[in-house]
């Protein structure tokens, strides 16, 4: 039989035993959180890698300078859009259309005396109430004109 303190100290071993064993899974615990927290945390920066380029490579996403500079363009070409038949129109009012067309067709589309010169000094791309025209509308009239059959 066992004594009083022969049983105390084997309650004591076990209770140690158990502390440690606790102890060590504790441990365990903790190193298994901090990893899978590691793994998330890393998995969720690369889900935000992959869906920016996914993103911004093929779903269409742009920046705030590039909306600003696509919406720009667009409205320089709409503006295009609805000024050179205005200014084509004027060319057709021209008494002297088919001479002056085979004028534009003998210049360069470049050079010191060019086409967008001829259609400008003409008048035909200025607009009404406007001093001068603008050089895109002018181009675009230069090259419309060209494509004319008279």
């Amino acid at each position: 039989m066992k004594t009083d303190a022969e049983r105390k100290k084997e309650v004591e071993r076990k209770d140690a035993e158990r502390k440690e064993v606790l102890r060590k899974e504790d441990a365990t615990r903790k190193e298994i959180n901090k990893a899978r927290v590691t793994f998330g945390v890393w998995g969720l920066i690369i889900g935000a890698i992959v869906a920016m380029i996914i993103g911004f490579g093929f779903g269409g996403w742009v920046t705030g300078g590039t909306a600003q500079e696509m919406a720009e363009e667009m409205a320089e070409e709409a503006v295009i859009d609805r000024l050179v038949p205005i200014a084509v129109t004027q060319f057709m009012q021209d008494p002297n259309k088919e001479e002056k067309l085979k004028e534009l067709k003998k210049l360069e589309s470049w050079g010191e005396n060019n086409r967008s010169d001829y259609v400008q000094k003409q008048g035909w791309a200025t607009m009404p109430g406007e001093e001068k025209p603008d050089g895109q509308v002018v181009d675009e009239v230069a090259s419309r004109l060209m494509d004319l059959k008279m």
